[in-house]
């Protein structure tokens, strides 16, 4: 009999996730709550409210998922590699560079806009017989026994009522699925919100990504396809975004950009739209409880500085497939309790060593105390001469040492 698992919620992580479990011969029903847009046409990627205006960075063990997905080729047309990384701090002394050449790689990782990756996977997604796509559909109710995963779910006037042996809970930060399971968690807001957008410079971006740290937020600046665009993603103070969001604040936008960032780039010469979005750190108390597991923004939501946030959740969905084959092997029970708890204990080292990474550079670097600076800035050299340290650093950064 053909193994089938529910998954709920239907955004990167749902859409990779059911494409590694169909690879694998087992059937999936997927539901999203929001209608997915139509492809008319085959130059343009409109938004989802999951594949928006954000990009992703692909790090080295994402990129290999999606090789062995076969999904690759048609990803590598909307990708840029970054070649090198530079971190610095505006009015600060401190500099470090990773450069891909002299860690005899050939990148660290690949920057994708996310409504080109939604577009890749979904379309991958509706050619997959093994996978029932249900779009437009709301779950309202969600219980489990020893034996099954009983949920309903609304699909206009419509009441679906389905059961599995496994329900994986990829439904967002503020998962139902996870409130559903009596799932607690603890929540640190930032303070900050993403000012998102793509911009267009006078310097080529020669595949280099930069991290400029300054008083008014991390600002990241990644290399996009086309050889002059470059994403912006930079979290500023809640309460301050509409200085930087609307039309009529382009030039304005531009000259912090200019400022903070200085020449490098050259001229910051055009803007896209802007988006913002609200930072805060979600974490869940648990990830599997009884024959429902976590799975993405819903087991943990972190703040995006180093990029890390959807290649955690790549390899926790890349390791979860693994043990339910595992599991299939001994038995055909998917939602075996005793076989996601095991998973869920091993993804904790993982899990924990990003989360820390992530938190610490964003409350580290927040803080304008001038002694800090002053380690900070020492810290930053110290990574840029002493031997041993690049290494290890841009492997956990492309996500090899997981």
């Amino acid at each position: 009999m053909q193994q089938q698992v529910i998954i709920v919620g239907g955004g990167m992580v749902g859409l990779s996730l059911s494409l590694m479990l169909a690879k694998a011969n087992i059937a999936v029903k997927l539901l999203e709550a929001v209608k997915y847009p139509n492809y008319d046409d085959q130059n343009v990627a409109p938004y989802h409210s999951s594949f928006d205006a954000r990009n992703t960075a692909l790090s080295r063990r994402s990129v290999q998922i999606y090789q062995k997905l076969g999904l690759w080729d048609a990803l590598q047309q909307h990708a840029t590699p970054i070649l090198q990384v530079h971190i610095t701090e505006q009015g600060s002394f401190g500099k470090a560079r990773l450069i891909a050449e002299q860690e005899k790689v050939e990148s660290f990782g690949q920057v994708i806009e996310n409504a080109w990756l939604g577009r890749v996977l979904l379309t991958q997604v509706r050619q997959q017989p093994l996978i029932e796509l249900i779009d437009g559909v709301q779950v309202t109710a969600l219980t489990q026994d020893a034996e099954q995963v009983h949920i309903e779910a609304l699909r206009g006037e419509e009441t679906l009522k389905l059961e599995t042996k496994l329900l994986i809970a990829a439904d967002g930060r503020d998962s139902f699925c996870r409130q559903a399971i009596g799932v607690g968690v603890d929540v640190h807001d930032y303070d900050q919100v993403a000012i998102v957008t793509t911009v267009q410079t006078s310097k080529p971006h020669e595949q280099v990504g930069f991290e400029r740290f300054s008083a008014l937020g991390p600002l990241a600046l990644l290399p996009l396809p086309g050889e002059y665009r470059r994403s912006v993603v930079w979290p500023v103070k809640k309460g301050t975004e509409n200085e930087w969001l609307g039309d009529e604040n382009d030039q304005h936008f531009l000259s912090a950009l200019q400022q903070t960032y200085g020449d490098r780039a050259g001229k910051f010469e055009k803007t896209g739209k802007r988006f913002s979005y609200p930072l805060s750190q979600v974490l869940a108390h648990k990830q599997a409880v009884g024959r429902v597991i976590l799975m993405g923004n819903a087991a943990h939501t972190i703040h995006p500085v180093a990029g890390q946030g959807f290649n955690l959740c790549l390899r926790d969905a890349d390791v979860l497939v693994r043990y339910l084959v595992n599991q299939l092997t001994t038995s055909d029970d998917l939602g075996n309790p005793d076989n996601l708890l095991a998973y869920e204990q091993a993804r904790l080292s993982d899990q924990q060593r990003v989360i820390k990474f992530c938190d610490t550079v964003v409350r580290g670097f927040s803080n304008q105390n001038p002694l800090l600076k002053l380690i900070r800035n020492t810290g930053l050299i110290a990574f840029d001469v002493i031997p041993g340290i690049k290494p290890l650093v841009a492997n956990y950064a492309m996500g090899l040492k997981a």
